[in-house]
């Protein structure tokens, strides 16, 4: 009789604790919201997502585990049912097990960390560098080969409706606050190197969709690299508390077919040549 209460319990648990997790994991086809993490449009970010997914998966066996072993102990060996706690001090086997588990889970888990470090740290040859420059509360941006550079500010319509006294309503704009008036333009299925450094303050230029940030550090200047494999629009912020505009720096990525983007680079080159 106590072995089918046992199984009864833990069969109970078991299958309430995985129909919470496929609940939650499907909350945002419902309600439009995500929740989990970004997959983006880079190798890098699809590296992350893939090694997220893993250590995921790995959290929610252990947490299977325990809960189903805490709650058929809290029930099935409770005082009511004429249980009393065990009196010693301590189990070498048991501390022997319980150390030996985790450091193998850990040893596991950190060799495709390790890897996807790697691929985030050691940058291929790259084809082109862009310069990002932070500052309060900009980003100037400088095409290092096409001698091209223009600062990105947030966009006027966000601008103008982020003020108390504007009379618009902020639900009106498109991208309200995540808008910009010179979006940086790259091309698509290129190694691209990042330079990204700050004149005042710390700052942090971080895009989901690429899968890494890095931050904006003056006087320092930290190296990033991207291939974006998919040609769009993609939005991100200053990550670092920089001052009271913080909120207001957002930025933009518009990405472009290559044939497209060296269009674009040779239109710029000319409104250049003729100021």
């Amino acid at each position: 009789m106590k072995k089918q209460n046992t199984f009864i319990v833990v069969a109970a648990v078991t299958a309430a604790v995985i129909a919470a997790f496929w609940l939650l994991l499907a909350a945002p086809g419902y309600t439009g919201n995500e929740i989990n993490m970004t997959r983006g449009v880079t190798n890098q970010s699809m590296i992350n997502y893939q090694l997220h997914m893993v250590i995921l998966w790995i959290c929610v066996v252990i947490g299977v585990i325990v809960f189903s072993a805490m709650f058929v102990s809290i029930v099935l060996h409770r005082k009511s049912r004429g249980y009393e706690a065990a009196q010693f001090t301590h189990s070498t086997k048991a501390e022997i097990v319980w150390t030996i588990i985790p450091v193998l889970i850990l040893v596991v888990m950190a060799v495709p960390a390790t890897t996807a470090l790697i691929h985030m740290e050691v940058a291929p040859k790259t084809e082109m560098t862009v310069k990002i420059t932070g500052f309060q509360w900009r980003w100037r941006y400088e095409y290092v080969e096409d001698e091209l550079n223009f600062i990105s500010s947030l966009a006027p319509e966000s601008n103008a409706a982020r003020r108390l006294a504007s009379g618009q309503d902020p639900a009106t704009v498109d991208n309200y606050l995540l808008d910009v008036d010179k979006p940086l333009v790259l091309p698509a299925e290129t190694n691209i190197k990042f330079l990204i450094t700050a004149d005042d303050v710390i700052h942090s230029w971080w895009v989901p969709a690429l899968g890494w940030k890095r931050d904006a550090v003056p006087g320092f200047i930290n190296e990033a690299w991207t291939e974006i494999r998919e040609p769009g629009v993609y939005r991100g912020q200053c990550a670092e508390l920089c001052g009271k505009d913080h909120g207001f720096m957002p930025i933009v990525l518009n990405v472009l077919p290559k044939d497209e983007y060296r269009a674009w680079v040779a239109q710029q080159q000319r409104q250049v040549a003729a100021k």
